[in-house]
């Protein structure tokens, strides 16, 4: 008799059993299609920021996507055959994302594109997806232009619309929250948007915006800010921003005493704010997300287990929703039965599954309406405290 299965393998296993995993099917007859030849590997295109500014982003979501792929081809791929992951690296870059999807249509013939975390990067991808036909899966950009752009583009996260409405609720029910200042990166898609998202409810629900200051990716010093801010006393402070900027702007807000509540969105999510602002300075701080390896879910202790197997590290939001992704697309390829552009994006529109981010059901838009959650840091790391349904 066979010992038994190590704790990591017997997670795998219970990954597979809890249904997140997919069944391959017969292969079609759709050769000489583009994209969809019906033998040889079903190849799937990734672009994520792998190094540079949002490289704790990329590298998260990509293992995500990792992870599932590994999953996927456990079970014997999809139609009968192997599954292909080609990722390139955009290196947080602009520019380098629509150069990456041109490759992917013209040269590597692939059925479907996976990415990106940063909507400003995802926005520089799907005009090319969209012209060429070709599906693409955002993990979680959350700005609404992003599936705008056309019918091929799609995401497995919620949108700022509701991200927005959340952390006002939030502010203003649970922080007590009445005058706000907002401090917004105006070189970023999604921090524009989301602090627009915010306003608009907190401003209804009979809240004052103070003040809204600017600042600009990569900046370093926000001292002058920050102060033109303490100066407007506000009561809570707004940063719908990166952690690689919001890291120091906490720390930074800090030192010169402001130390009102600071609350901001999902573009928070990363160990590096931690390592940026020091578990001192975070204290009084909260964003809203898309999971928690906390939530007490059958689903999400297997995922949890595989990815501290494969990893040895706790998936954070990004990496669930990299995975999360990655299974929606294998999901709409085993109904469409094809892998044919076309049959594969009218099957991801009919998207309706439950993935570790919770049940995953695309809209008229091809936007996903799903719970978030919100996070604070408490004793040197990241507290799962609520989550809010849509």
């Amino acid at each position: 008799m066979k010992s038994p299965a190590p704790a990591h393998r017997r997670h795998f296993i219970a990954l597979v059993a809890a249904g997140l995993v997919l069944a391959g099917c017969k292969p079609s007859d759709d050769a000489g299609k583009p994209g969809a030849a019906s033998t040889g590997a079903i190849v799937v295109g990734e672009f994520a920021s792998l190094h540079g500014s949002e490289a704790a982003f990329g590298q998260s979501s990509h293992k995500g996507t990792e992870l599932a792929f590994d999953v996927i081809r456990s079970n014997g791929g999809l139609l009968g055959r192997e599954v292909r992951l080609i990722t390139e690296d955009n290196q947080s870059k602009a520019g380098e994302s629509a150069t990456i999807a041109k490759k992917f249509v013209s040269r590597d013939h692939v059925v479907a594109v996976l990415g990106e975390v940063a909507s400003g990067r995802s926005l520089e991808a799907a005009p090319i997806c969209q012209a060429a036909g070709i599906p693409m899966i955002s993990p979680s950009s959350t700005n609404p232009k992003v599936t705008e752009v056309g019918d091929h583009v799609f995401r497995v996260c919620f949108t700022d619309p509701f991200q927005g409405k959340l952390l006002a609720d939030f502010a203003w029910k649970s922080l007590k929250v009445r005058r706000v200042a907002i401090l917004a990166d105006t070189a970023s898609a999604y921090s524009v948007g989301l602090a627009d998202f915010f306003r608009q409810p907190f401003v209804a629900a009979g809240g004052t915006v103070v003040t809204e200051v600017k600042y600009a990716s990569r900046d370093k010093d926000f001292k002058a800010q920050l102060t033109a801010i303490k100066a407007a006393a506000p009561d809570g402070l707004c940063v719908p921003g990166y952690y690689t900027e919001v890291g120091l702007i906490v720390k930074q807000a800090r030192e010169l005493g402001l130390t009102v509540p600071i609350f901001g969105g999902d573009g928070w999510e990363a160990p590096q704010l931690i390592e940026i602002a020091g578990s001192e300075a975070l204290k009084n701080t909260f964003y809203s997300t898309h999971f928690s390896p906390a939530q007490d879910n059958p689903a999400v202790k297997a995922f949890v287990a595989a990815f501290k197997s494969k990893f040895n590290e706790v998936p954070d939001a990004m990496a669930a929703l990299g995975y999360d992704s990655a299974m929606a697309l294998a999901e709409a390829i085993k109904k469409a039965g094809s892998t044919d552009p076309a049959k594969v994006t009218a099957a991801l529109a009919a998207t309706d599954f439950v993935g570790v981010t919770g049940r995953t059901k695309l809209d008229a838009q091809r936007n996903a309406t799903k719970p978030a959650v919100i996070i604070t840091v408490e004793n040197g790391g990241f507290k799962f405290l609520q989550t809010v349904e849509p």
